[in-house]
């Protein structure tokens, strides 16, 4: 009984914190989320820059093998998203604070939908949690600035 209603409510909040990727929702009157890419910030990826920073899927289509020196956070977004400009300060702040240990990318989906469609991106945001050995774990779906920070902490960083 309490299973069923924790997976209930865990499916509704993400329904509820999540946008749809599709074509209606793309609308241009929302404010850009804002674009940094120097230490400590935030770095915004293109097709190419994924393939030579994170997975280049191209040469090993089978098998993850992630090309960083650091685990890595890939946010899969869009300007028009509001869940998603609610988590991109969160991103912003574990950017800052976690910098030599951590990287944290952005991917527009509306401008990298080839990407977007290689992980089969339904909802945005979506956010690819990569230890620096082993598999990757996706969240579809916002979460909480403490949910990322035990994410982090706990599956990435090791910090306990």
């Amino acid at each position: 009984m309490i299973k069923n209603l924790l997976l209930s409510l865990s499916t509704l909040l993400i329904l509820t914190t999540a946008c749809s990727n599709t074509a209606a929702n793309q609308g241009d009157d929302k404010k850009p989320i804002e674009k940094t890419s120097d230490g400590g910030k935030v770095e915004f990826l293109t097709y190419d820059s994924f393939l030579n920073k994170v997975w280049n899927f191209e040469k090993n289509p089978q098998e993850f093998v992630y090309a960083g020196e650091l685990p890595a956070i890939v946010d899969f977004y869009a300007d028009w998203c509001a869940p998603c400009r609610k988590i991109a300060p969160i991103m912003d702040q574990l950017a800052k604070e976690y910098d030599g240990k951590l990287k944290i990318y952005k991917i527009n989906v509306d401008k990298e939908q080839q990407l977007a469609a290689v992980f089969q991106i339904r909802s945005i945001p979506s956010v690819l949690f990569i230890p620096q050995t082993g598999q990757p774990m996706m969240q579809a779906g916002a979460l909480t600035e403490e949910m990322y920070r035990k994410v982090v902490d706990e599956q990435l960083v090791k910090k306990n």
